[in-house]
């Protein structure tokens, strides 16, 4: 069988899928491709089942080698990419022979890029999934230099089309709609005010679990804490200091600091991609 073997693994390489569901009750999180958009589209260029694992990989410098002929593509934050030292592209379907080398430069826009292959990444599931959840600690070891990930059987099905156009990824400065509450009955009249007039940054404390952000505090109308409650991605968690975290794939499953407001589903894929110093900006 194919397989690939990892030679650099960049700043963070780790393997996911469509994520952990059903498990919350237990205490253990969904995790899976923190920008849901972009890994779905690697697997459907490929023609290969939705829940297919493949590599996420945090701010570029990925080398992958071929062992036998690998049929692979590259989606999400937009990057540099060669075969053998030959520049490809990526949102395309890329034919690797044996022995060749893809690598991954630093993305232009955005910040996680996803490499796929067809048949997916053959690795053992936790729990019904191949995601690496770096909070818990569960799933697939990271990839190190060295590490041959196996590929599954290809799909009966052939790809459509050989590439798509590419969704634009905003470097400055990213616009995200939010549902107020559950917890938005803690905070001054001026507090949801204040985060819907405002610019929030993204800090360099940052990563899979959410995202920090530094801008106007959010006052409080109500003291103290919540007995812990269940989370969900997108969640706009507010601890005592007043700025918000906003929660990313591998959130913790609860929580006691009151959420303000939740980012919709259909954003958290974009906001996954916002790098230290976007900007972000919430309307309802």
């Amino acid at each position: 069988m194919p397989a690939v073997e990892v030679v650099r693994t960049g700043a963070l390489t780790t393997v996911q899928d469509g994520g952990r569901r059903g498990h919350a009750a237990l205490g253990v999180g969904p995790s899976g491709a923190a920008d849901r958009a972009s890994y779905a589209l690697a697997n459907r260029l490929l023609a290969n089942p939705e829940g297919a694992s493949a590599l996420e990989v945090t701010m570029g410098g990925l080398v992958l080698r071929a062992r036998g002929p690998v049929t692979a593509t590259v989606t999400g934050a937009p990057c540099p990419v060669t075969v053998d030292g030959r520049g490809a592209a990526t949102d395309t379907v890329l034919h690797l022979p044996d022995g060749a080398e893809l690598r991954l430069g630093t993305p232009f826009a955005g910040l996680r890029s996803y490499v796929a292959v067809r048949g997916g990444l053959d690795v053992a599931p936790v729990l019904g999934s191949r995601s690496t959840d770096t909070l818990a600690g569960l799933g697939p070891p990271r990839p190190e230099p060295g590490t041959v990930l196996p590929i599954g059987p290809p799909p009966r099905a052939l790809p459509a089309v050989d590439w798509v156009p590419a969704r634009p990824f905003p470097a400055e400065e990213l616009d995200l709609r939010i549902v107020p509450g559950p917890r938005d009955d803690w905070f001054t009249e001026s507090a949801l005010g204040v985060l819907l007039g405002s610019a929030y940054e993204v800090t360099s404390r940052s990563d899979r679990v959410g995202a920090r952000l530094r801008g106007p505090a959010l006052s409080r109308r109500r003291g103290g804490e919540l007995p812990s409650e269940g989370m969900v991605p997108g969640s706009l968690q507010v601890p005592p200091e007043g700025r918000p975290v906003l929660f990313l794939a591998d959130h913790p499953v609860t929580g006691g600091y009151p959420v303000i407001a939740v980012v919709v589903s259909a954003d958290v894929s974009r906001a996954a991609q916002a790098r230290p110093g976007t900007r972000l900006r919430f309307r309802l």
